[in-house]
């Protein structure tokens, strides 16, 4: 039965006979009971379509992780990140890998900084952003080398002009240039940039990225067991390949972030940098302006929210080449936040209980928004963007790396067996006298 059925049933059931009344109310029993077996049917589908959704959930984790039965990629093959060969060359010994990202929210903030200045500087971060998202998830599974990056700049022309796709375009080659200092094999794959003024009101940067890996080189994130610890690399501060002082905001959660920070200013002087169908309450409706200083910073709210994401590279670099027969999992602390960990490993409780400070972005986030401490660090990196997987006996010599690049890091929790009857893994977050609870 479907519900727009049952709900004629239901107004056929209640019609009164006015010439009855005194016999109407004899249905009342029987209505009761038809009604209650109705609703044990339609718990018994929910209780179904969620066992579905669960069986369906562990199919794809193993079929995109490539732990499915080999006869399913035989009629069924894939062409997300890791391949199951090498499609380009055809060696068996080694694996492709693919990654595709981009910069959205952060295009809009330079684009803000940009109109309110005539300063177009801002969008080489951009450029930096839209490359560290793909360049830093392929890290993650042990890529370091010979990486092909190519990038695509989406723009309208009218309020994107030349000077503007210059600084994207030399800002990439920078960013490029600045890896390669830092024994990073990484090449330019050129790219596209498209006029496509009746699709993007400002500008869009997307990258993607390819490499060739051996198989027996990958970080397999499904090694991630109890036992291990997690050291965590901090987001914020200035590693000694940066120049500038880093807020530690990242790519991610920027969309909720711009508007629950900036004022209302900015949404009557540039409606083009929001989506009309928004109801306008939600949009620009927060206390600051972009060259407000930031509570508890050095930075402006403007430099804060344009802090250019991280790439871990080098540091990831140099501990492969030492340890990576001790690091069993990475994990890029962006889509998800810090319970992104949820989706590796099996029977696996994660417990952060010695994370590292929360930067003065995350505070002035959730004072502006009053959003929630489990929804804060369900968006945000909260002080680490990247999560090292390894054998306790190393994890002081991985803090060392870090340090010697400048970068803070700590062990920030560990990983125990599951404990309760959960299908999924867990996650305790411990934030001052709070214990936060995840599970997928």
């Amino acid at each position: 039965m479907t519900l727009d059925e049952l709900k004629v049933q239901v107004a056929n059931d209640l019609k009164v006979n006015d010439e009855r009344l005194d016999t109407e109310s004899l249905k009342n029993q029987e209505l009761y009971t038809k009604y209650l077996d109705t609703k044990s049917n339609f718990e018994l589908l929910m209780y179904k379509a969620k066992s579905d959704y669960k069986i369906l959930y562990r199919q794809k984790w193993e079929y995109y992780g490539g732990k499915a039965d080999a006869k399913i990629y035989e009629t069924k093959p894939f062409d997300l990140k890791v391949l199951k060969s090498d499609f380009l060359t055809g060696n068996p010994d080694k694996c492709c890998v693919i990654h595709s990202d981009g910069s959205g929210t952060k295009s809009t903030l330079a684009y803000l900084h940009y109109k309110e200045t005539g300063d177009p500087s801002a969008f080489r971060k951009t450029a930096q952003d839209s490359m560290v998202m793909n360049i830093d998830d392929l890290i993650c599974i042990g890529v370091t080398d010979n990486i092909l990056i190519s990038s695509t700049i989406n723009r309208n022309a009218r309020n994107i002009p030349g000077p503007v796709l210059a600084e994207l375009i030399s800002g990439t080659e920078a960013f490029l240039q600045s890896l390669r200092d830092n024994d990073i094999i990484i090449q330019s794959g050129g790219g596209e940039t498209a006029d496509v003024g009746d699709l993007t009101p400002t500008v869009t940067v997307d990258s993607c990225a390819v490499a060739v890996i051996d198989r027996d080189q990958v970080i397999d994130n499904a090694n991630i067991t109890p036992g291990l610890s997690i050291v965590g690399l901090a987001s914020y501060g200035q590693a000694s390949y940066e120049n500038f002082y880093n807020s530690g905001i990242g790519s991610n959660g920027l969309t909720s972030a711009r508007h629950d920070l900036l004022a209302n200013y900015y949404l009557e002087k540039y409606p083009e940098t929001t989506d009309r169908q928004t109801d306008s309450k939600y949009l620009y409706c927060g206390p600051y302006k972009m060259d407000d200083p930031l509570p508890e910073s050095d930075l402006t709210v403007g430099e804060a929210l344009l802090s250019p994401t991280r790439t871990y590279a080098p540091v990831i670099k140099k501990l492969l080449t030492q340890y990576r027969s001790h690091i069993k999992g990475m994990v890029h602390c962006s889509g998800g936040g810090q319970t992104k960990c949820l989706r590796f490993g099996t029977d696996v409780h994660f417990v952060k209980d010695s994370l590292l400070q929360i930067p003065p972005i995350f505070k002035a986030i959730q004072k502006a928004s009053h959003t929630s401490d489990e929804e804060m660090y369900r968006v945000y990196n909260m002080g680490h963007r990247l999560e090292i997987y390894c054998t306790p006996e190393i994890a002081d010599a991985i803090i060392q790396t870090s340090e010697s690049f400048g970068i803070e890091a700590a062990i920030i929790g560990r990983t125990e067996t599951k404990q309760s009857e959960s299908d999924s893994n867990t996650l305790t977050i411990h934030h001052q006298d709070k214990k936060l609870n995840y599970k997928l």
